[in-house]
């Protein structure tokens, strides 16, 4: 069995990202439906950030909805734009930073899933993030929608390896936290089978964490005046991976000055 080198983040997460971590797609589906049921009906225009392979962006354009799709990796980008053609709707896709991220036109919602937030490389780039987001939404009643892991999450999840396995594809996670520094990573290693041998992979994932007021503080220096948050346990019901505290999902409106 040959092992290659370190590849490129999301790299072969990107791959099998749909296949190993379906069981997300519904509690995430059932959050959105819920918090943001008054204000999909008025919604034309809205950015899946961090879009990964686009099913976020897929589902809001079966809505009617113009949809664009941004993520930082390539392949991730490719398999969404695939999807798109495959499910004949309509996507701009867009290979860009989330941190500083430019729409060809403003959009009335820009939505940030499945912890995708915190995988900026550091703390400082929330801020980033916000005001970029805060550039690409219209003034006045328009909305960022994201989650994110909480520093219950790392303590009581990123501590531990797991094993996932598939035809033709297993991984194993390896966790581990500092949250004197509020950071967590999970190193992976993969295991694909190519005809006739196993063949090795390695990548590893970083997430960063903030608290509550570190989140508030942000965004409402960016311009945005109204904030709710709601814990996002109850959308996942028995998943014994979001217990109560452990993920937060935040809706925020630009304010109209």
């Amino acid at each position: 069995m040959a092992r290659t080198s370190i590849n490129r983040p999301y790299r072969w997460l990107a791959l099998y990202y749909d296949e190993l971590f379906s069981p997300f797609r519904s509690p995430m589906g059932a959050a959105r439906k819920h918090l943001l049921g008054r204000i999909l009906p008025n919604t034309k225009f809205a950015c899946d950030l961090a879009c990964g392979t686009g099913t976020t962006a897929l589902a809001l354009a079966r809505e009617g909805i113009k949809m664009f799709a941004v993520d930082l990796s390539p392949v991730m980008c490719r398999l969404a734009r695939e999807k798109a053609r495959r499910a004949g709707l309509p996507l701009r896709v867009l290979c860009a930073d989330m941190r500083k991220f430019q729409l060809p036109e403003p959009v009335d919602l820009v939505a940030c899933e499945n912890d995708a937030l915190n995988h900026v490389p550091r703390k400082a780039d929330l801020r980033m993030v916000v005001r970029a987001v805060a550039r690409a939404l219209r003034p006045g009643g328009y909305y960022f929608f994201f989650d994110v892991n909480n520093r219950l999450g790392f303590e009581r999840y990123w501590t531990s390896a797991w094993w996932l396995e598939k035809p033709g594809v297993a991984l194993a996670m390896r966790n581990g936290n500092d949250c004197r520094h509020d950071r967590a990573w999970c190193d992976i290693e993969w295991f694909i089978w190519e005809g006739s041998l196993w063949r090795r992979h390695h990548e590893r994932v970083d997430e960063v964490y903030w608290n509550p007021d570190e989140i508030r503080r942000t965004l409402q220096n960016a311009g945005f005046d109204r904030l709710r948050a709601w814990d996002e346990a109850p959308f996942f019901k028995d998943n014994p991976l979001v217990r109560p505290g452990c993920r937060t999902v935040y809706l925020a409106r630009k304010s109209s000055a």
